[in-house]
């Protein structure tokens, strides 16, 4: 409602002040000029202090003494005086009553900028509002708000003691069955301490272009690790590990917080998590209200009586209650299972980021002060992030990822071969391990896939045409990051095995490399094409560029092998990097309907 049609200053909606600037994109927290300044009740957004640029009666802001209405700076609009004796208003001022424009005149549409808070991708509820609410006049006083809404743990040595804006970095994400709310009594468990009941492991690139949502499925038998605590009144608790158990277990049980669920991450998989976020069951009814709800899609109708989720086929929207009842339901899907949950949530999570950076969120303060609100009060998150500069660091970073470059996807498990009634799941050891290893060496899932086309055009441009005889190629091997002496290895395979007898030892590179390389000029085309066949060398690891001499003084190409090489004779391979066997993928910008 606008504040104007209330007829009082203290009945301002705080979100009615939070106003898009045309001139820069940004949201900007302007005060009514007739508000009263030290009388009526504070908004409960907190607004920029009295004097300063941009607030009411400050020096070179509307209405100030001695205002020449031609001051650009932030939270201001330009005057104008285009008619003799009359003065066209600020474009964003409100305004009491109707004005008639300037005869002769018409007046000026304000310039179409495209917001940068259009940009923003959420991940974990908060962190847009964050960016688009830290943008105007006052939001630093209001973050400082949020800030004290939000809950910190201290993890220790279990995390990151900082963050990185120009690092890769690994958060986990847990959703914990903690009943807290009014409402949320019914819920299972009702005395839970907060077990890691959803977790999601986010990997984010160095380099932003992507990221990856791996979930970790709660019923996984995994080795907690034993764990360091810090209590309330500062010492420190060693808690022991356990073996065999499910992976919810590593928060909660014999006061186990979000730093053992972290342990437990790089005990499993290798990846240390850098930072995490928590939230419970409260949290998914007030995020997708405070939002209006979020768009799902059913192959079949719902009518599950154990998580009261009724739902028709097709699309819906979804909040509140029934939200929550969406992403906790198991017998509504699939085989009825957690694994099936887990797709489920995943494909919520990726419509919940699509509605949060959606136009109609993004060009409301109203949604956004109350995402905010909503997102800080149900967020606990380790003291390294939880400072008003970092979360906004944080929030900045993530909004960079483009949602069609983020995958989500579940560790590949196995049933547990122990059980006869199969009810907990074991990694499956032959393929999560090159899941985790694509994570820890920052490599995108969906970038393979662009990556392998890349590849294969570049073979079918480079390996395309004559090709010479082995005998007929010269070439200087140098070992760049390959084991010692694999130079050698590789030279006496060449000589010996593939009638490359025109071949020499150059020694070690002048630096390592990852990749094996084969470098040559135009002319040594076909030398290069018959050199690849014989190592199995993509179109990717033939780089034209100058010749060398070899010992001869003839020209020659250069062979470095890097870290790839895996042996004399072994083929090095057409692609550098494979695609995983995935049990199960999908990306943020996918519309999906459970089945």
């Amino acid at each position: 409602m606008d504040a104007q049609g209330r007829g009082r200053a203290d009945d301002v909606d705080p979100a009615d002040q939070w106003v898009l600037n045309p001139r820069t994109g940004e949201y900007e927290l302007r005060l009514p000029p007739s508000a009263p300044q030290s009388s009526a009740p504070q908004s409960p957004v907190p607004g920029p202090r009295r004097g300063a640029p941009g607030s009411p009666g400050a020096p070179g802001s509307p209405g100030a003494p001695g205002d020449t209405g031609h001051q650009d700076g932030p939270g201001t609009a330009r005057r104008r005086t285009d008619a003799p004796g009359r003065e066209v208003p600020p474009q964003r001022r409100r305004r009491t009553a109707p004005e008639e424009p300037v005869p002769g005149r018409r007046g000026r549409r304000p310039e179409k900028k495209r917001s940068k808070g259009k940009k923003v991708l959420l991940w974990t509820g908060g962190t847009m509002a964050f960016v688009v609410l830290a943008a105007g006049a006052g939001g630093y006083l209001y973050l400082k708000h949020l800030e004290g809404n939000v809950s910190t743990t201290d993890v220790g040595t279990a995390g990151s003691s900082s963050f990185k804006k120009d690092e890769a970095f690994n958060i986990l994400i847990i959703g914990t069955d903690k009943r807290t709310g009014e409402g949320n009594e019914g819920y299972g468990d009702k005395g839970s301490a907060g077990h890691a009941d959803t977790n999601i492991l986010l990997h984010v690139a160095k380099d932003r272009s992507n990221a990856t949502a791996l979930s970790i499925p709660r019923d996984m038998i995994v080795d907690i690790p034993d764990c360091e605590t810090t209590q309330e009144d500062g010492s420190t608790e060693i808690i022991p590990g356990t073996s065999g158990v499910r992976f919810n277990q590593s928060l909660g049980d014999l006061g186990r917080d979000a730093g053992c669920a972290m342990r437990t991450v790089t005990e499993t998989t290798g990846i240390k998590p850098d930072h995490f976020m928590m939230a419970d069951f409260n949290a998914v009814k007030t995020l997708t209200t405070a939002v209006g709800g979020v768009d799902v899609c059913v192959e079949h109708a719902v009518d599950d009586p154990k998580s009261h989720l009724t739902l028709p086929a097709g699309e819906s929207t979804v909040k509140g209650e029934q939200a929550l009842a969406f992403v906790r339901t198991r017998h509504a899907f699939g085989n009825e299972g957690d694994l099936d949950r887990i797709k489920v949530q995943q494909q919520f999570l990726g419509s919940l980021m699509r509605k949060m950076s959606s136009g109609d969120t993004l060009t409301s303060p109203t949604k956004l002060v109350k995402l905010a609100e909503a997102a800080t009060e149900a967020l606990t998150v380790d003291k390294a992030i939880g400072n008003v500069g970092t979360l906004k660091d944080v929030a900045l970073e993530l909004k960079k990822v483009p949602p069609k470059n983020i995958t989500f996807t579940t560790v590949p498990v196995l049933d547990n071969p122990a059980e006869k009634v199969k009810a907990t799941v074991i990694p499956n050891e032959a393929k999560a391990p090159q899941v985790f290893d694509m994570i820890k060496n920052d490599i995108s899932f969906t970038e393979v896939e662009q990556k392998e086309k890349k590849e294969k055009a570049a073979v079918a441009a480079r390996l395309k045409g004559e090709k010479s005889e082995p005998g007929e190629v010269r070439v200087r091997v140098m070992n760049g990051g390959a084991p010692a002496g694999s130079a050698q290895q590789e030279l006496s395979y060449l000589q010996t095995d593939a009638g490359v007898t025109k071949s020499e030892n150059a020694g070690n590179a002048p630096a390592e490399v990852d990749r094996t390389t084969l470098e040559y000029d135009t002319g040594q085309a076909d030398q290069a094409r018959a050199l690849a066949e014989i190592l199995g060398l993509s179109g990717a690891a033939m780089q034209p560029g100058d010749s060398v001499t070899n010992s001869q003084g003839l020209p020659t190409m250069t062979l470095t092998l890097g870290k790839d090489f895996r042996g004399a004779g072994v083929k090095i391979g057409a692609s550098s990097v494979k695609k995983p066997e995935l049990d199960s993928a999908s990306t943020a910008d996918q519309k999906l309907c459970a089945s």
